[in-house]
């Protein structure tokens, strides 16, 4: 069986920037197991794959080491094989989650747009964990799937290297620390103290469901410019509107090529 895989990076508008996610076009779906080996041998972040029915896709996402539930960077990916690779003439997709229904558009500018579920965190006691773990002190903690952690200065984020090994046993998907930006809205850096590859994710599509409606609130504006401050770095702009969050990025293609199974 011969299926096509593309590596695509997202929320960048130049090669090598942004976050790459390794997205596989299936006939229909095959046993999770396979999905699975087929991600750690990808070894990237995420390896999405989708299926197209009659009137959208069914998509999934799978890191080396489990399932995710929602993944931005990897649906803008598939996003732009479908719009590039597969059906040009659309200028919207329709996804079927495990996250409920997810939208990408197709816009005049070559970005593309994905209508995402807000997820707006709570505030919760800051672990003490992350008091040991950081070297910068943590101002706020919020917590829905991910954990976010609030500094005070965009240097702080940026300077900050975390030791993950104190983090492990926290019962959140992701680490998150952000502040007020000094060039866009907020900035971020995500962490996975559990990742068998990376744990610093270079843009983080699904934490921005949290950080918008987060940054929104703090800000009291509902339009909003990311900066996710990893070495690749990313983009986002943002919007939030009722109980969605949209997040608009470039993609750039780096492979085109087939799995043999």
């Amino acid at each position: 069986m011969k299926i096509p895989i593309y590596q695509i990076d997202t929320f960048t508008k130049k090669l090598f920037g942004g976050n790459p996610a390794a997205i596989c076009h299936l006939p229909y779906w095959l046993d999770d197991e396979l999905l699975q080996n087929i991600a750690i041998e990808n070894n990237l972040a995420e390896t999405g794959f989708f299926v197209e029915k009659e009137e959208y896709y069914e998509i999934r996402w799978f890191m080396p080491h489990a399932e995710i539930d929602l993944c931005g960077h990897a649906t803008l990916a598939s996003a732009y094989v479908i719009f590039e690779y597969i059906n040009p003439k659309l200028k919207k997709i329709v996804f079927s989650s495990q996250s409920g229904v997810l939208k990408a558009k197709k816009e005049e500018n070559g970005s593309i747009t994905l209508d995402f579920p807000s997820r707006p965190p709570i505030p919760v006691t800051i672990p003490e964990e992350i008091h040991n773990a950081l070297s910068a002190e943590p101002i706020e903690a919020f917590a829905a799937r991910d954990l976010i952690i609030t500094l005070s200065s965009e240097e702080e984020v940026i300077l900050e290297k975390p030791n993950l090994k104190l983090l492990k046993k926290l019962p959140y998907l992701c680490i998150i620390i952000t502040s007020k930006g000094n060039k866009a809205d907020f900035v971020s850096r995500v962490f996975d103290a559990n990742a068998d590859i990376l744990p610093e994710d270079p843009v983080t599509g699904s934490a921005h469901s949290s950080l918008v409606p987060l940054w929104a609130a703090k800000l009291n504006k509902t339009q909003l410019k990311a900066f996710q401050l990893s070495k690749r770095g990313g983009e986002l702009d943002c919007k939030i509107k009722g109980d969605r969050v949209f997040m608009s990025g470039y993609a750039v293609p780096y492979l085109l090529g087939q799995i043999d199974i």
